[in-house]
C-alpha cells in the first residue's frame, strides 16, 4: 500500500504488477537474468589460495569449467528473456533472426515456447507461486514489479565504477533500473449518468 493511502484505492492497486506495462515487467525480468549472469562470471573471476596446488596442478578438477557452464547458461537465459521483451515489445520474428544471424523461423523456434510462457506468467503474476518453473526471479519480476526494480537499483549502484556523466558518481542516477519502468494506464470505470 501507499503511505497516506490506507483505503486501497485504484492508485493504491495500482503499486502491484498491473501498474506495469508487460513490457516493463519484461524487461525487468531481462534485468535480472542480467544480474544473475553478471554475478556468476564476477565469481568466476578470483583464483582461489588453494586452488591450484604447489606442483601447479589443480586442486579441485572439474570446478572451474563447471563455473564456465554456469555462466554459460545464465548467458543463454538473458538471452532468451532478451528475445521475448523484444517480442512482447512488438518485434518481429525476422528482426530477432536478424540480430542473431539465424532465419526468422529459427528464432520463432528457438524462442516462441518460452514468450508463450511469459506471456501467461504476465497476464496472472499472482498465480504464479514461489516453485514457479521459471524461477523465484520471474515470479518476483513480475509479482512486485517496483520492489524487484529498487533491489536490482541497489545492486546496480553498489557494482557501479563510479565513472559517468553526471547523475551521481557513477552517472545512473539513483534508480538505474526503476527509473526505466513504464506504468500501464490507470483504468478508470466509465461513469453513467442518470
Amino acid at each position: 500500500m501507499t503511505e497516506g493511502n490506507p483505503g486501497g484505492n485504484a492508485e493504491t492497486m495500482m503499486d502491484g504488477a498491473s501498474a506495469y506495462t508487460e513490457a516493463a515487467r519484461a524487461r525487468l525480468a531481462a534485468a535480472f537474468e542480467a544480474c544473475d549472469l553478471a554475478d556468476l562470471a564476477r565469481a568466476a573471476v578470483p583464483i582461489g589460495e588453494h586452488e591450484l596446488r604447489p606442483d601447479g596442478g589443480v586442486s579441485s578438477p572439474g570446478s572451474v569449467l563447471a563455473d564456465a557452464a554456469q555462466v554459460l547458461a545464465a548467458a543463454r537465459r538473458l538471452l532468451e528473456a532478451a528475445a521475448v521483451f523484444e517480442r512482447i515489445g512488438g518485434a518481429s520474428w525476422q528482426l530477432i533472426g536478424d540480430i542473431l544471424g539465424v532465419e526468422a523461423r529459427s528464432a520463432r523456434v528457438r524462442f516462441a515456447l518460452a514468450e508463450a510462457k511469459v506471456r501467461e506468467e504476465l497476464r496472472r503474476p499472482d498465480e504464479a507461486g514461489p516453485q514457479a518453473e521459471a524461477g523465484w526471479w520471474r515470479t518476483y519480476a513480475t509479482g512486485a514489479p517496483l520492489e524487484a526494480a529498487r533491489d536490482l537499483d541497489d545492486w546496480v549502484l553498489r557494482h557501479a565504477d563510479g565513472e559517468g556523466d553526471g547523475g551521481g558518481e557513477s552517472g545512473l542516477g539513483t534508480a538505474p533500473v526503476s527509473g526505466g519502468l513504464v506504468r500501464a494506464e490507470l483504468r478508470r470505470p466509465t461513469q453513467r449518468h442518470p
